[in-house]
């Protein structure tokens, strides 16, 4: 399916204008915007694993020791798919595919940012959290970057499972358990993933096509995966509420939930009905929108008691 590794060029820096590479191009490889957020959500797993405050030094070197080895699987990331981002426009500007990094160097920074990882997860939080950090990150660098991209339409759906990890690493930082708790906040970034990465394959949808990626909008047509936004909303609206169902949240979550998944069905909704260009990235937007503040209301309701209000 995928072009031959020396079939598809990667871009040169325009000449006459070598770029010495500094810290910022590195930084780049981590994919800052994406870790912020799956850093965000092992801090509030690790937060709400306890009813008052985790101990410092689980909260403090297990997120750091999360938020090393997501940027190792990012840097990694841009490795393996470093001809790929040289066919797409969203990604050509990246490090690699100009030339101001070579894979040597990203390969040598992955590692070293994966290797202090484990450091820090085994000797100064537990052994449990490294292995489910280890694991997850080979699961989205090996399984999901390697395979399933270029294997499957469902290549989000199946590995998503690595990019739901971070609030079940964050929450056996603190307990070095795996929590049911826990794996609810797992479900909810599982059930979040399809909705919020197809809206933006969609309109991005001829780059991946370009670059023969098997995204649904390129393997089932952009209709078809309209009505999979529209239907995986749903999933996310339902299994958001578990949390208050089982008792781990409260009233203040239960509204925001419902406010957010309104505004993102509406969204959904949108999206299925109309034709708009813009629309598609405008969901993708939101989207990331709606699970940082879904997990900050969880984060508010956990410390803040219906009864106070």
């Amino acid at each position: 399916m995928n072009a031959p590794a020396d079939a598809v060029p990667a871009a040169a820096p325009e000449p006459g204008k070598r770029h010495v590479a500094g810290w910022r191009d590195y930084f780049e490889l981590t994919k800052p915007r994406v870790v912020s957020l799956i850093v965000l959500t092992a801090v509030v797993g690790a937060l709400l694993a306890t009813p008052g405050l985790p101990p410092l030094d689980a909260l403090l070197y297990g997120n750091l020791g999360i938020a090393l080895a997501a940027g190792s699987a990012a840097a990694f990331n841009h490795v393996l798919d470093r001809r790929i981002d040289a066919h797409m426009a969203r990604t050509r500007g990246r490090p690699l595919p100009t030339g101001t990094l070579n894979h040597r160097q990203a390969i040598a920074f992955a590692m070293a940012l994966g290797i202090a990882s484990m450091l820090v997860l085994v000797l100064l939080v537990n052994t449990l959290t490294a292995v489910l950090t280890f694991a997850s990150l080979i699961g989205y660098a090996v399984l999901y970057t390697v395979w399933l991209k270029r294997a499957t339409p469902q290549n989000i759906v199946i590995g998503g499972a690595a990019g739901a990890a971070p609030p079940v690493l964050g929450w056996a930082a603190v307990t070095n358990t795996v929590d049911p708790h826990a794996l609810l906040l797992f479900l909810i970034i599982f059930a979040w993933t399809p909705p919020h990465f197809w809206a933006l394959a969609i309109a991005r949808r001829n780059d991946y096509a370009k670059a023969e990626i098997p995204m649904l909008p390129v393997t089932h047509g952009v209709e078809f995966t309209r009505l999979h936004v529209l239907l995986y909303t749903v999933i996310l609206a339902l299994v958001t509420l578990l949390p208050y169902v089982t008792g781990m949240s409260g009233l203040i979550y239960l509204a925001a939930a419902l406010v957010l998944n309104t505004r993102f069905l509406v969204h959904a909704v949108r999206l299925k009905l109309t034709r708009r260009d813009d629309l598609p990235m405008r969901v993708f937007r939101f989207s990331i929108s709606y699970l940082m503040w879904l997990f900050l209301a969880l984060l508010v309701d956990h410390y803040l008691p219906t009864q106070v209000l």
